[in-house]
């Protein structure tokens, strides 16, 4: 496989028992955002783990950073340069934000040194510059949310995987968030999952489209809005975009037309 793209996936196939999560996935992400769009059980959260190398997958091949995923050596190479905020992620309440962002540098091998700066910046990114020492379990959802955000990001990694990042945060913070991707997606391979694909069409330079484990859509937002057929419902051109596509795939795959 080329080293050209940070993410480099080629029929990436995930199985949970029975159900076939991904099903032989052709992914390659370059520097930029790239929003993660599909219904519930569509394999998004799946394809999140596999990326962050804390799931594994069974069949296909992955490249992540130049690096096999499979192999001790290869995980902890990409670990150290990559930012991955699950959707629910664990912290020690008792913590305060600069701790629990500190330990996430810590386990990632930051130089000591760069430690003290590269916490501090990150929380200024999320807005809780003025939270930085309360404790954690006295923050609100929200905050919890943004704080997840600084711990994925203190690394400034090259590969960063956000899980519905927006999920608890109120309209202004989102506006904010999406500039903060955009910032973010200038230097890195930044891939958000999310349900709101208003938050694609403002922040994301590509679009992938997943729905039963397979690729149903790979282009830009306006691609995507494009692909609308005067049928399908949405608030939205990107939204309508994304309901025509949908059901077309479904009804070429054979998945039916209803979610």
């Amino acid at each position: 496989m080329t080293t050209a793209y940070p993410v480099n996936g080629s029929e990436l196939t995930v199985k949970h028992r029975r159900t076939t999560a991904l099903d032989a996935l052709d992914l390659r992400l370059g520097r930029g955002v790239h929003g993660l769009l599909g219904p519930n059980g569509a394999g998004k959260t799946s394809l999140i783990r596999v990326l962050a190398t804390v799931a594994p997958y069974q069949g296909g091949r992955l490249e992540l950073l130049g690096h096999d995923p499979t192999t001790h050596r290869g995980r902890t190479a990409i670990r150290r340069r990559l930012g991955y905020l699950p959707q629910e992620f664990g912290y020690y309440p008792g913590f305060t934000v600069r701790e629990f962002v500190a330990y996430a540098a810590w386990l990632k091998e930051m130089p000591a040194a760069e430690v003290p700066d590269a916490v501090e910046r990150a929380v200024a990114r999320v807005g809780l510059e003025d939270r930085i020492d309360r404790r954690i379990k006295t923050l609100s959802g929200g905050m919890v949310r943004r704080v997840g955000i600084a711990q994925a990001i203190v690394n400034d990694p090259d590969v960063l995987l956000l899980d519905e990042p927006t999920a608890g945060l109120d309209p202004e913070q989102r506006v904010d968030f999406r500039a903060l991707l955009r910032e973010l997606g200038a230097h890195a391979t930044v891939l958000v999952s999310t349900h709101l694909v208003e938050d694609v069409a403002a922040a994301c330079t590509e679009v992938t489209l997943l729905s039963g484990g397979r690729g149903a859509f790979r282009g830009t937002p306006r691609e995507l809005a494009a692909a609308w057929d005067g049928e399908a419902a949405g608030d939205s051109p990107i939204e309508r975009g994304y309901s025509a596509v949908l059901r077309r795939h479904r009804l070429r795959t054979g998945q039916g037309v209803t979610a």
